[in-house]
């Protein structure tokens, strides 16, 4: 038995599987917390690995592609704060983090388990029913259907539609793109079998994502309903994308959501200076209205004001 407890949670190895509980710390993100404990068979795993450093040390578990749809939604885009599979080590305890990394691999080796691609998922994905509110709508999955319902900062469009129910079998395929900058980010249902080019803030079946607390958890969703859908890699299925997912198209209205900012640094033009401006005053009626934080505030109009 390895064990390895920290304030950011606590790992443990019996020899065959891999047993996680996210901490209390503060530096532990709300999806970490939201999923709760988590457990992982050896043959689920594909590495591991121990990074030492100045002021902490971090372990890091590599799953085997295909074995948990929550990786296979995200693709490498969560957060540190919001990864199941990273444990943050204090210095004090970079002898225990060895020892547990050298108990892990030890068994990876003894019992020569493949790091291959897997056709099944091994993790059932979150349980259910699971509901998520954040961005502009709340998305419930009942493991049947999805349903889409839209809160006041929702577009006109898609309030007119009012909420939209999705059968499972209807949906081709599921994108979770966290923000990124001043670009949104969305949770959005494929069901048609070309991607739609319409912009999550008017698209019925997404919801837009504006980098807020909540965010991370429509990934939750999106797992949930991926671990029900045909599996990528299983004999039949067309075989996935996995080149980086583009970003959400431009939104040409002009409102501050979605407008076009270039990512390049360097004094803006007179056009991204008005989209910059237009930020700013969305980010002040979102914290007057006591849907962001004086934190999340403060930290959004500095990003904006850096960009100016």
């Amino acid at each position: 038995m390895a064990e390895i407890i920290q304030k950011d949670g606590t790992w443990t190895f019996d020899g065959d599987t891999v047993r996680i509980v996210p901490g209390n710390d503060k530096s532990v993100g709300l999806l970490r917390r939201t999923l709760g404990e988590v457990t992982l068979p050896l043959g689920a795993l594909a590495g591991i690995s121990f990074e030492s450093g100045k002021k902490a040390g971090r372990i890091r578990l590599r799953l085997r592609d295909g074995a948990d749809p929550l990786l296979q939604i995200t693709r490498g885009r969560l957060d540190d704060a919001s990864d199941p599979y990273r444990l943050s080590v204090e210095p004090g305890r970079f002898g225990v983090a060895e020892y547990f990394v050298d108990e892990v691999r030890h068994a990876l080796l003894l019992e020569q388990v493949d790091p291959g691609a897997l056709d099944a998922y091994v993790l059932p994905g979150p349980p259910l029913p699971i509901t998520v509110g954040a961005g502009d709508g709340t998305v419930t999955f009942d493991g049947e259907r999805i349903r889409l319902e839209w809160n006041w900062k929702a577009s006109e469009s898609k309030q007119s539609g009012g909420m939209r129910t999705l059968a499972l079998d209807d949906v081709r395929s599921v994108e979770w793109l966290p923000a990124s900058g001043l670009e949104n980010g969305c949770l959005r249902f494929q069901v048609t079998p070309e991607p739609t080019r319409t912009p999550p803030k008017h698209d019925p079946h997404a919801v837009e994502l504006w980098g807020f607390r909540k965010d991370p958890l429509m990934a939750l969703v999106a797992a949930a309903v991926v671990a029900r859908m045909p599996h990528p890699y299983a004999a039949g299925t067309p075989a996935p994308d996995t080149s980086p997912a583009p970003a959400p198209a431009a939104d040409t209205s002009g409102t501050p959501e979605t407008s076009g900012i270039s990512e390049t640094p360097g004094t803006p033009g007179i056009d991204d200076h008005d989209a910059l401006l237009r930020r700013l005053r969305e980010l002040g009626e979102l914290h007057q209205a006591g849907i962001l934080t004086e934190d999340e505030f403060s930290t959004a109009k500095k990003a904006v004001l850096k960009r100016m």
